[in-house]
């Protein structure tokens, strides 16, 4: 089918993401960032690498982190504007919050939160091991750091402080944190979610998947959790009290042939896209049972994707650096 956008910028793509104004912006690994809808690049990281990715805290725009120590907010209009550089690190990971205006990045055992009305420096942590991925929660109070044996929880603003641990053994990838704020579910190195139910702590592992989590997404208003790792998108159910415990996942439209590799749903709606490792998107509405090829023919693995807060656009992309934007009739 007709794509709304299609271009190839010859750079795997890190992030294919929607502010809140629905702009579409896409972040390069060679240090570019595009903005589609007004034909625009920038490059942020001149003669580096973006590692990480996500909207500005105001909504508008993108921030960047590098492999030059530098974190970056670009806006279509303004183009690049640096908020620190701090030299050696690269930021493998970056959060932000809208309702605290919060931004926090990770480099190896460091983690800097920055205020950035306030624009002072920023408040540091460390760890006992690396942090691979950021979460904050819905108002920006508290910061979840994924890491090995477990998450290490922060107050977002208090310096100098030591990290509540929720344990459990073994390398924590990935994190997301429900939108009311009492489930945390983290991907492992090994094939499976963990989480914990943050009001006592109680934790549960989800199993049974063939390959590495690497893409999880809360969606239809937190009551749904999708994720990448198996043939299909792997949906789990947050409906009740007890959120998945108990409660089998359902998987989405497994193809034998491939895995699907990155997962986005409708913050509101039971909208849910899916990309695959062999280039392949397809859409579900998953009150109804119709599937919708958004690209049939096979190519690149796809590595971001996105649906815009409307629900009738979605942007992805592949290793090989194509870019596409699809727009519902």
């Amino acid at each position: 089918m007709p794509f709304a956008f299609e271009k190839h910028f010859d750079e795997y793509v890190i992030a294919a993401l929607f502010d809140s104004a629905d702009d579409p912006v896409v972040a390069l690994g060679d240090g570019r960032v595009v903005f589609p809808d007004v034909d625009a690049v920038f490059e942020p990281h001149p003669n580096a690498g973006i590692l990480s990715a996500v909207i500005h805290p105001s909504g508008l725009g993108i921030i960047t982190g590098g492999d030059d120590g530098r974190i970056v907010w670009t806006t279509k209009d303004s183009g690049p504007i640096e908020i620190a550089h701090i030299k050696g690190a690269w930021f493998d990971a970056i959060a932000a919050n809208g309702a605290a205006m919060l931004i926090a990045a990770s480099a190896g055992k460091k983690v800097y939160v920055f205020d950035i009305v306030k624009k002072t420096a920023p408040v540091v942590f460390e760890h006992t091991a690396s942090i691979a991925d950021l979460t904050f929660d819905a108002k920006g109070r508290k910061l979840y750091g994924a890491s090995y044996n477990g998450v290490a929880v922060w107050f977002s603003r208090i310096a100098q402080q030591k990290p509540v641990l929720l344990k459990w053994a073994g390398s924590h990838t990935k994190i997301a944190i429900s939108p009311d704020d009492k489930f945390l579910i983290t991907a492992m190195q090994e094939n499976a979610l963990h989480g914990w139910r943050l009001s006592d702590a109680k934790d549960m592992r989800m199993g049974g998947y063939p390959a590495k989590i690497k893409s999880l997404d809360f969606f239809a208003k937190g009551k749904l959790l999708a994720t990448s790792g198996a043939n299909g998108a792997v949906v789990w159910p947050f409906l009740k009290a007890n959120g998945p415990m108990g409660e089998e996942a359902s998987e989405i439209n497994a193809e034998e042939s491939t895995m699907v590799t990155v997962v986005a749903g409708s913050v509101e709606d039971t909208l849910l896209a899916a990309g695959t490792e062999d280039g392949r998107v397809w859409l579900a509405e998953l009150q109804s049972t119709g599937i919708d090829w958004i690209k049939r023919e096979k190519g690149a693995a796809i590595t971001a994707l996105s649906v815009s807060g409307e629900a009738n656009r979605l942007i992805f992309g592949d290793e090989d650096g194509n870019v596409y934007i699809y727009e519902a009739e």
